[in-house]
């Protein structure tokens, strides 16, 4: 199977702006990127599809970019925003983007001749105000602009002028790189569709050259959560963000309509094993979870993690009191008040809240277990001697969290 025919089989295919990227990509002869703001000190769950998806596209000969976006991130991407992104320093942004940059090589082959990591800090913020406007402003309708779909829920609240040059700060990467590096495709989530056109009419207007684009499907789960988000938290690709036991799981829990478009996305497993598995129903299916939760943590943190995790999994569930692999928050004296701490509290301190409004609610539904036992009520406590012995804090039916002291 051609390599396009394989990311249509495996539902990655959202949009293409031509027909000849089918023949480009298949021949290897794509050199294409795809950007990452560095909006935090680790990629997430969230980035995993372009990371799996730009090894595909190199695995069949074509050439990656990975594109740190050192510049767009001081203005930020009002993509799927309903509020103004938080503003970082130059210093932030370059510590976040030596982050990634260290994440993404356990994905992508950056040897010489091989994929190459960029910056558009570095032609950005050289840029002249004025130069810039007289060379691509005229190529922009701000009619065009205000109906693409990356602006219309900010303009519910309103949309800043600095978020509005947006779009045409990420066209002029591709413009740029283009010109500079030969890049002649870009790949991004469905969402960035209208910027990515941007910059495609850019190159074609002012060089007169063709350029290309693709969009993938961006995964949901059942509550239409971009995936990398559960429970309000981002699942991190860093291990001190997100154990390996905690990626393991999330990926263990997901939902059963959504475990096999999981499996065809994001794994490397063979179509004919995955076709197979699509038949798989009750108890069958929990196995699919496991395979895929194995599968990508295998990916991101190495298998003998993954084996840990996936031991550590099994053993809770079959009600073994094995902690050693499970998450786990460590207290001081000084995160007790009188020598204890409240449930509420607890939770939050865990991250099995957001809030104490959440952990109450859970509490107060019949959702929260301690050492096994249901938690009575939103006020009770927990000694600093019990807290020195260790408990084991249950939510739900699938969520385990030690906390020691």
């Amino acid at each position: 199977m051609k390599l396009y025919d394989e990311l249509k089989a495996r539902g990655l295919v959202a949009q293409i702006t031509d027909e000849e990227i089918i023949d480009v990509i298949n021949e290897g002869k794509a050199t294409f990127y795809i950007g990452f703001d560095c909006t935090a000190d680790s990629l997430t769950a969230g980035h995993f599809m372009a990371l799996t998806l730009m090894k595909r596209l190199q695995m069949a000969g074509n050439k990656p970019i990975a594109l740190i976006g050192g510049g767009t991130t001081m203005i930020g991407d009002p993509s799927g925003r309903t509020d103004m992104r938080k503003m970082l320093t130059r210093e932030d942004i370059e510590h976040n983007a030596a982050c990634f940059k260290k994440q993404m090589e356990r994905f992508i082959d950056f040897g010489e001749g091989k994929a190459i990591m960029l910056n558009n800090a570095d032609w950005l913020l050289k840029l002249n105000y004025i130069e810039l406007l007289r060379e691509v402003g005229a190529c922009f309708s701000v009619n065009n602009m205000l109906r693409a779909e990356c602006y219309k829920q900010r303009m519910e609240k309103g949309l800043s002028f600095l978020e509005f040059n947006y779009m045409i700060m990420q066209s002029y990467d591709f413009y740029y790189m283009f010109q500079h590096y030969g890049c002649n495709m870009q790949f991004g989530g469905d969402d960035q569709w209208s910027n990515m056109l941007g910059g495609t009419e850019l190159i074609r207007r002012k060089l007169g050259k063709d350029a290309y684009a693709m969009t993938i499907t961006l995964l949901t789960d059942s509550q239409g959560k971009k995936m990398g988000k559960t429970a309000g938290n981002a699942v991190w690709l860093d291990a001190n963000k997100t154990s390996p036991f905690e990626f393991y799981q999330y990926w263990r829990n997901v939902d059963d309509a959504d475990v096999m478009k999981c499996i065809r996305m994001l794994t490397f497993l063979p179509l004919e094993q995955i076709d197979e598995m699509a038949a798989w129903k009750d108890q069958k299916l929990n196995e699919a979870k496991e395979i895929l939760a194995y599968e990508l943590t295998s990916m991101v943190h190495g298998k003998e993690e993954a084996e840990k995790a996936q031991d550590a999994a099994r053993a809770l569930f079959g009600g073994a009191a094995d902690t050693e692999h499970m998450p786990t928050t460590t207290l001081t004296e000084a995160d007790l008040t009188d020598g204890s701490i409240g449930i509420l509290t607890l939770m939050v301190k865990a991250g099995l809240a957001a809030s104490n409004g959440e952990a109450r609610r859970l509490v107060t539904q019949g959702g929260v277990l301690v050492n096994g036992e249901k938690v009575a009520a939103p006020t009770a406590s927990y000694t600093k001697d019990q807290l020195a012995e260790g408990i084991v804090i249950k939510k739900g039916k699938k969520v385990y969290h030690k906390v020691t002291l």
